[in-house]
């Protein structure tokens, strides 16, 4: 009797430790989301028209806009749109914009061939040697998606 209660008490003992519950030790116990409505996983913000304007240092009304080279499958990818031709509806820098100009996009545009569209662009940052290399100054304005010169009117 002796010699079974030196093992099973022991035994006993740790099947009770290792059977409790340590809810201080569970980091979802006290977990608490302070921004639960907030979230909105998988949807991009899209600005609008005006915010477009608003935030872009050159905007270009143009039919003549076509992708001229990109680097998909070589490291990050970005894409370079030629603009040949074009309307200047807004400018802060400079006060020509000689035609036709590259333009760099780190998403590829969804541009129809048939429309004029409007094209927001912001000083390009980053990309030091493509930039002294084709000579670009502009990058698409980030969240602003293809909009189409035909749907104002």
């Amino acid at each position: 009797m002796n010699k079974k209660l030196i093992i099973g008490l022991p035994t006993l003992l740790m099947v009770l430790l290792m059977s409790c519950e340590k809810k201080y030790q569970s980091p979802g116990h006290y977990e608490n989301d302070l921004f639960a409505d907030e979230h909105q996983e998988g949807k991009a913000y899209i600005m609008n028209k005006d915010e477009c304007f608003d935030g872009s240092e050159l905007v270009i009304a143009s039919s003549e806009v076509k992708l001229a080279d990109s680097s998909k499958g070589r490291g990050k990818s970005f894409f370079l749109y030629k603009v040949k031709s074009g309307k200047v509806l807004k400018t802060v820098r400079d006060s020509t914009v000689e035609m036709p100009m590259l333009f760099l996009s780190q998403y590829k545009l969804k541009i129809k061939s048939s429309d004029s569209m409007y094209v927001y662009l912001k000083k390009l940052e980053g990309y030091r040697f493509l930039k002294k290399d084709r000579n670009l100054n502009y990058q698409w304005l980030k969240a602003a998606p293809v909009y189409t010169v035909k749907a104002d009117k």
